[in-house]
């Protein structure tokens, strides 16, 4: 099958853009953007992060869960996302699944290193493209005993 360059553009410049929101997330989650953050998901997105910390229904879910136990949980974090593969289903659908590993510190002053994989369920509504659903599959959430993290002096 043959497609045009007009739909091979659209594929290429879906792909970055879900790329992008993927990037988004982390970008806006370790440096505090709360706009940035936000702006990935559709109002009535899911996000499914499981335990030890729950399952969010729409913005106002997404908010409670970001502003209320996330950000107060960590004072700081890094994400790395890697292996993004992305299956389009249609033209507005696609689902994506990355790995990710985070380090970081909790409000208790312990570091912590989390590994997980990001499974996602995009739609593009009226053109734009954001997150539905990011269902979340931890492989371990593990105290870094011994360790501090700090920038260097």
């Amino acid at each position: 099958m043959t497609i045009s360059i007009e739909q091979r553009l659209d594929l290429l410049e879906t792909r970055m853009t879900l790329l992008d929101l993927t990037s988004d997330y982390c970008q806006g989650f370790d440096k505090r953007q709360y706009d940035r953050f936000m702006n990935i998901w559709w109002p009535d997105a899911k996000w499914e992060i499981g335990p030890p910390f729950g399952n969010f229904q729409g913005h106002e879910g997404v908010n409670h869960a970001l502003v209320d136990i996330l950000w107060p949980a960590w004072t700081q974090t890094t994400h790395y996302s890697t292996n993004l593969r992305i299956a389009l289903d249609g033209t507005d659908r696609a689902k994506g699944v990355c790995d990710v590993y985070c380090i970081g510190n909790t409000s208790d002053g312990q570091a912590q290193t989390v590994a997980a994989t990001y499974s996602d369920s995009f739609e593009r509504r009226d053109g734009v493209w954001k997150i539905a659903c990011r269902s979340v599959t931890m492989h371990h959430f593990s105290p870094l005993l011994g360790i501090t993290l700090a920038a260097p002096q």
